[in-house]
């Protein structure tokens, strides 16, 4: 039960009482936690301030609603720590997720000014772009853009990219390993095509992280943007 003598607001007394329903699985994944109107009468609280907090559980991923069924408790997102570290395909395995990668695009494409100065090559030359959808258990959870200038890798092919992590084949191959890193992370809603391959709605937020992969020497072989589902990923960040 809330207590009304604590200096702690009532709506927030409530956050922490389903949060912890949540975390100590009272609701196991995917079944119903109480109706607003049970809520309401068990704490004695407006269906407004329940409503709001129960909006505010699932912005953060712990809670989804359906319409016309209920409010319904969500998989735990996948913590991962940022792409630097490790890549995201060996982080999900060491944690026991079974991982599959789909090759979507593998193509040859011109720089345009920001991948030219980026790459410190001319405009138009040619830069690999490679496109992949890794998934956990069938279930896609980011979408991986990466742009290698063709120079430096002149013999890469879409053998093995299903099987094998890019940098490991790029390191083999090519002796391109990264030793300085320069990461950025932003949000940004899914397009249709993004919306499709991730199955999510269209406009969806994604979390996108920009890698660009530079060697000891400072330069720099990869550029690569990594979309996230924000219901499915977590990433976590040390300094």
């Amino acid at each position: 039960m809330l207590d009304r003598n604590s200096p702690v607001p009532l709506y927030a007394q409530l956050e922490d009482v389903l949060r912890a329903g949540i975390l100590n699985h009272e609701w196991e994944v995917n079944t119903p936690i109480p109706s607003e109107v049970e809520l309401s009468k068990i704490h004695n609280l407006s269906r407004m301030t329940v409503r709001s907090v129960i909006t505010r559980l699932v912005n953060e991923g712990l809670l989804y609603r359906v319409q016309g069924k209920g409010t319904f408790v969500s998989e735990p997102k996948i913590a991962t720590r940022s792409l630097a570290y490790m890549g995201i395909r060996e982080q999900l395995e060491m944690m026991g997720y079974e991982t599959t990668t789909q090759l979507v695009n593998f193509d040859i494409i011109r720089a345009d000014a920001y991948l030219s100065g980026l790459f410190s090559i001319q405009p138009g030359e040619p830069v690999q772009y490679i496109e992949r959808v890794r998934s956990v258990n069938d279930d896609p959870i980011s979408i991986h853009r990466s742009y290698i200038p063709q120079k430096l890798c002149p013999s890469l092919t879409d053998e093995n990219m299903e099987t094998e992590q890019l940098c490991v084949i790029m390191e083999r191959q090519y002796g391109l390993k990264a030793d300085k890193v320069s990461e950025s992370l932003s949000a940004i809603l899914a397009n249709e095509r993004e919306a499709e391959m991730m199955l999510v709605e269209p406009r969806c937020p994604l979390l996108m992280l920009e890698d660009i992969n530079k060697t000891a020497a400072g330069v720099v072989f990869e550029y690569s943007k990594v979309l996230f589902r924000g219901d499915k990923i977590k990433l976590h960040f040390e300094f």
